[in-house]
């Protein structure tokens, strides 16, 4: 299939989405929110697809939405922001949350607005040196979007989610990993090498047990314990079912390397 605004490519279980208007530091446009909504319902129904990685072109990751979709004249009607949000972006970050597979993101420049959000919303984040972070809503008088307000909060605390929110200040990708908001900071030149290489292995473990931790994290910032211990329960008796967990077991006793199936 040909796309005018994303590239995207499925090998050895991994599939690698890549957002592709560089010249717009992949900033979205209605186009490329279709295309990326496109792929990621064939993602999340192709079993053989077993881990996500999702990464721009270029030397911006993604700006956000594009504002030339969005500028208003003083004689015209303001848009519905809140439409762009129900419809595009909302949908987005639920298919990242609630995908079944782990999701990594690597993020090769700047991740601004949405972009950032975006980022977040993956499982697993890695960055180049040279990447940023910059929650610029507060620039042009709105709110962070995409799940910005939740996840920003949970990743860094109170304190540091309202400074750079109020502030928009940019956040550097080797702060990011010390304040502990993402994964790994890398060298330039080894981004995608390490994305690729994390992903390879994803793709090899149990990913049903996997897509069951990913689920119980998510949830356990809202959950009191005695839900979230029953959700555990839950999955363990699901999981303790699997071929996987089979498999594990048996190549544990058998002091060998085991062959995940994915289910």
């Amino acid at each position: 299939m040909t796309f005018e605004t994303i590239a995207f490519e499925v090998e050895n279980n991994v599939a690698k989405l890549t957002l592709n208007r560089p010249d717009s530091l992949n900033s979205f446009t209605q186009k490329m929110h279709e295309e990326v909504r496109s792929v990621l319902t064939q993602v999340r129904d192709d079993a053989s697809i077993r881990c996500l990685l999702i990464t721009g072109a270029g030397r911006g990751f993604c700006a956000g939405q594009d504002l030339n979709d969005r500028s208003v004249k003083s004689d015209q009607a303001a848009p519905d922001l809140g439409e762009s949000v129900e419809k595009n972006y909302n949908p987005l970050i639920r298919t990242i949350f609630d995908l079944e597979k782990p999701v990594i993101c690597a993020v090769n420049g700047v991740a601004a607005g949405a972009g950032a959000s975006i980022a977040l919303a993956c499982d697993i984040v890695i960055a180049a040196r040279s990447a940023s972070f910059i929650q610029a809503f507060c620039k042009i008088g709105l709110v962070p979007d995409s799940g910005g307000t939740w996840s920003l909060p949970r990743a860094l605390g109170l304190p540091r989610a309202k400074a750079l929110a109020l502030l928009g200040d940019k956040l550097s990708a080797e702060q990011a990993a010390q304040w502990g908001m993402i994964w790994q900071c890398v060298d330039d030149d080894k981004l995608q090498e390490e994305a690729l290489k994390l992903a390879a292995h994803l793709a090899t473990q149990p990913t049903k047990g996997l897509a069951r931790i990913k689920k119980l994290l998510n949830e356990s910032m809202s959950n009191p314990l005695h839900v979230q211990l029953e959700a555990e329960k839950a999955a363990m008796r699901e999981l303790g079912r699997s071929n996987d967990y089979r498999e594990g077991v048996a190549a544990f006793i058998e002091k060998r390397a085991p062959k995940f199936q994915g289910n």
